[in-house]
């Protein structure tokens, strides 16, 4: 992999659509406690306890559940010059982001990937308040900072190999389907930051969204947080039971918004960033690779995903069936 001229940090923030700004607001700041920083007719700005910054999660008012983009913060202003000129030598679908057109940020290159998923990099965001310390002003939900975003896609071996070759990201753990005495990758777990993903890339009918991933304390935090949404009258969101996934080794719980936007609290993954770090390989029909305790997960989760929207007509782009790699 040759040196880059950029360097992208973490994801940042996703945007999702969602019908109703009142209901969501309910159920994203008094079910899972994020904290709004500011709102309009069409959008509320929301960022979690760690957060420094002014966002790290956008609700946009619209006709459906959907993903307009997920965001990767760089290191620099000129890192943006640098993967405009990459996105140009490579014919990807871009276009400027002006200042303020996202409040709060500066200047962004957004792209449609080779996969379909709108995918957002930017510099500059607006400072907030910290809340990491303000103890008496947190609730019972404690949503630290974002983790990951899991995208379906119908092109994983284009989609891992652009990623990895173009934009430096590293792999820790990803999943193989056996068909006779050929392996095929069927699902990726992709990351910049030392810890296990910052980006899941999963074979499926797509391009579609399944979920945005929040880093939690630890699993009683994930536990109080399910009793909580519970209380509230949330229970019929919470989609798939806390558990251990066999990927990434964390404890997690999935839950949908009022609109089906899906949402992980997330704990417990690894440390990556060791220069002889191998990514552990999983089979696909392994049970203890989606739970370690061996659970199923619901037909919703294994089916169910929110379509994505094109970076400049914001129509939702057509979702094709997955088809297996044809052998050679």
């Amino acid at each position: 992999m040759a040196n880059k001229n950029f360097d992208i940090v973490r994801l940042h923030h996703v945007e999702v659509t969602v019908t109703d700004l009142d209901k969501a607001r309910h159920f994203y700041c008094e079910g899972l406690g994020f904290i709004e920083t500011e709102s309009d007719e069409q959008h509320i700005y929301l960022r979690a306890i760690e957060d420094a910054n002014h966002h790290c999660l956008v609700l946009t008012k619209g006709e459906q559940a959907s993903l307009k983009h997920i965001a990767y913060r760089v290191s620099a202003d000129k890192d943006l010059d640098e993967l405009d000129k990459l996105f140009t030598s490579l014919g990807i679908k871009k276009r400027w982001i002006a200042p303020g057109e996202e409040k709060g940020q500066g200047r962004a290159l957004r792209i449609q990937d080779p996969g379909g998923i709108p995918v957002e990099f930017f510099y500059e965001m607006d400072k907030a308040e910290r809340m990491l310390q303000k103890y008496h002003l947190q609730g019972n939900v404690k949503i630290k900072r974002i983790d990951h975003a899991n995208c379906l896609i119908t092109n994983i071996d284009e989609l891992y190999d652009w990623y990895s070759n173009h934009l430096g990201f590293k792999t820790s753990e990803y999943t193989v389907r056996k068909e006779g005495e050929h392996e095929n990758i069927w699902a990726a777990w992709m990351h910049r930051k030392p810890s296990v993903h910052d980006l899941a890339l999963i074979s499926e009918t797509g391009p579609r969204y399944h979920h945005t991933g929040f880093w939690m304390d630890d699993a009683k935090s994930i536990l109080d947080a399910c009793d909580h949404l519970a209380s509230l009258g949330y229970y019929s969101n919470i989609e798939r039971s806390p558990g251990r996934h066999g990927t990434s080794n964390a404890f997690f719980v999935y839950l949908r918004d009022p609109d089906g936007n899906r949402i992980e609290l997330y704990t417990g993954d690894y440390f990556t960033n060791d220069p002889d770090w191998e990514p552990i390989k999983w089979d696909l029909d392994d049970p203890q690779r989606a739970t370690f305790w061996g659970a199923l997960p619901p037909e919703s989760w294994r089916n169910e995903a929110v379509p994505v929207e094109d970076i400049f007509t914001g129509e939702l782009l057509p979702i094709v069936s997955f088809r297996k790699k044809e052998k050679i």
